[in-house]
């Protein structure tokens, strides 16, 4: 049974982007007769408002959506990441890292190549490894002191430690029209984000494993992430979570090109609707068949 989801964060109102990634995700699970569960990503509890989630059910009901309940809000399962987290560490999986993003930026110009020209991954220019062979004396001496910092995956070595290809099945398309079955390569995109000093986990750790605990079977999401599914398919690999099956699509831009954003208040389904725009224009405008 197809099981699909929407992970909207409570950081604002929804807008039509959101709009076409909630029916596209709610119309592959109607299709396959399965099911279709909300995500109420609020891990940024300094970001996240009670507001903006009563909004995001109210105009998901609007569209015609429903869904499966209880909804999961990632606030209430810290618990289940530093769970995950403390067994990557265990493993050796993990690092901190002190560099802010300018220090960062200063040793990839240092390295002669500089950040307009670098090969991004899904969270910008390649992190460049400063603190991934710092020793542990200098790593306890840093976090003694009180200092930021990150925790990042050693992409590499936790590949190394599965010993089997990585692949995903794509059913819609990439940035550039990948579909079908695709090699995972996580190594290309560096050392990645897992947690922070002050946040209990990433988006990458999160989502991976709210999916298989909410029984996704098919993440249903934009382009943009395309890329983002390498790393998370080794993090299923890593702790032992099933790969389910992806579904990118296209993204809704505005008449400048690019993707909506919350500040688009013109854009959100809130102002949209007490315009009269009814759910039929909503439909139009993103570029799905009206019924």
């Amino acid at each position: 049974m197809i099981v699909t989801r929407f992970a909207p964060s409570p950081t604002g109102f929804l807008h039509l982007g959101h709009a076409f990634a909630a029916l596209y995700a709610f119309e592959a699970a109607r299709a396959g007769s399965g099911r279709f569960v909300l995500r109420i990503e609020d891990i940024d509890t300094a970001r996240c408002r009670a507001e903006y989630e009563r909004a995001i059910e109210e105009d998901l009901v609007w569209l015609g959506l429903f869904w499966d309940r209880p909804v999961r809000r990632q606030s209430e399962h810290f618990a289940d990441y530093a769970a995950a987290l403390d067994g990557l560490k265990r493993r050796g999986f993990l690092y901190p890292c002190f560099c802010t993003r300018k220090e960062i930026a200063e040793e990839i110009m240092r390295a002669g190549q500089a950040p307009h020209v670098l090969v991004s991954g899904p969270e910008g220019p390649l992190y460049p490894g400063t603190c991934r062979n710092l020793c542990s004396k200098e790593r306890s001496r840093r976090m003694e002191s009180g200092a930021s910092y990150a925790l990042r995956l050693d992409t590499q070595k936790a590949r190394a430690a599965v010993p089997h290809e990585l692949f995903f099945e794509e059913r819609g398309r990439g940035p550039k029209g990948e579909t079908g079955s695709q090699t995972a390569r996580p190594e290309q995109f560096g050392d990645i984000v897992i947690a922070r000093k002050e946040m209990p986990a990433s988006y990458h750790l999160a989502v991976t494993f709210d999916d298989a605990h909410q029984g996704v079977t098919l993440v249903t999401r934009g382009e943009d992430l395309f890329h983002a599914t390498h790393i998370q398919v080794l993090l299923q690999a890593l702790l032992n979570l099933p790969t389910p099956a992806y579904s990118h699509h296209r993204l809704i831009l505005n008449v400048q090109g690019k993707k909506f954003s919350k500040r688009d208040t013109g854009a959100n389904l809130r102002t949209l609707r007490e315009s009269g725009t009814s759910v039929r224009d909503i439909r139009a405008m993103v570029g799905l068949t009206n019924r």
